[in-house]
C-alpha cells in the first residue's frame, strides 16, 4: 500500500461530523419577514438589491423581459449564456437569434455580457443564489463585465434561512449536486485600497436583474 492509499483509507474511515444530529425543525431567520405577503417581499427584494448597486428591471410580461435583455446587450453581437433550460424566460433563445446575437464559448474573456438564471432571490438582503453545474457554467456570471440574471417573482424567498430549509426538504443532494453555490449581492466590489469602494474589481462591475412579475406561460 502506498502512502497515498494509506492516507485516503484513513480519511474515508473518519466519521462524518454531526452525522447523528438531525437538522433543526425550524430555522430562525436573522431578518424575520412575512412569507405570505408576496407584494411586500418583491418590493423588499428590489429595494435591497438596488441599495447594493444592482439594476433591477421589473417586467410585467415575458415579452417585456426579452426586450429588456436585448436592450442591455445592445450593441454587442456575442454573449456568454447558460443553457436556456436553466433561464426562466421562454423564447429568449429565439429572441437572441433574431437579433443576430451569438452564444460565445464559456471561456471567452472578450465577451462583455453574461446571461444566467437564478436559483433563488432573497428578499432580506437583495441577493441572488447562483448554483453552477451542468449547463450553468460558473464563468458566465464571473467573467464578463456585465452580469444579466433573469429571475421570476415566485423565486423570491424571505431570507437565507428559508432557502436553506427549502434545500433541506429537497434532500442532501440539493447541496452536493452543484459544483458551487454563490450568493451574489450586487456587482463585484472591494474597498481594500484606502477604504475606497471600487466596483468590478474581481468580477462584473454591473449586475442587471431582470425580474419577471407575470405568471409563467405554459
Amino acid at each position: 500500500m502506498t502512502s497515498r492509499d494509506a492516507i485516503l483509507r484513513r480519511l474515508r474511515a473518519v466519521k462524518p461530523p454531526y452525522a447523528d444530529e438531525p437538522p433543526p425543525a425550524e430555522y430562525l431567520p436573522v431578518v424575520p419577514l412575512d412569507a405570505s405577503d408576496r407584494a411586500a417581499l418583491i418590493d423588499r427584494f428590489v429595494t435591497k438589491a438596488e441599495a447594493l448597486s444592482s439594476v433591477v428591471h421589473r417586467c410585467a410580461s415575458e415579452e417585456q423581459a426579452r426586450a429588456t435583455v436585448l436592450d442591455i446587450i445592445s450593441p454587442d453581437d456575442r454573449v456568454l449564456c447558460w443553457d436556456f433550460v436553466h433561464i426562466p424566460l421562454p423564447g429568449l433563445a429565439e429572441a437572441l437569434d433574431r437579433a443576430g446575437i451569438a452564444i460565445a464559448p464559456p471561456d471567452d474573456a472578450s465577451v462583455r455580457v453574461g446571461i444566467t438564471g437564478a436559483d433563488a432571490a432573497l428578499a432580506a438582503t437583495g441577493s441572488l443564489v447562483i448554483a453552477s453545474g451542468a449547463g450553468k457554467p460558473r464563468r458566465t456570471s464571473l467573467l464578463p463585465l456585465v452580469h444579466v440574471a433573469v429571475a421570476r417573482a415566485e423565486q423570491i424567498l424571505p431570507h437565507m434561512e428559508a432557502w436553506i430549509a427549502e434545500m433541506r426538504a429537497r434532500g442532501d443532494n440539493a447541496f452536493t449536486d452543484p459544483s458551487s453555490i454563490v450568493i451574489v449581492s450586487g456587482p463585484s466590489r472591494t474597498a481594500d485600497i484606502a477604504m475606497e469602494l471600487i466596483l468590478g474589481m474581481h468580477g462584473p462591475g454591473a449586475l442587471h436583474i431582470v425580474l419577471i412579475e407575470s405568471e409563467k406561460q405554459q
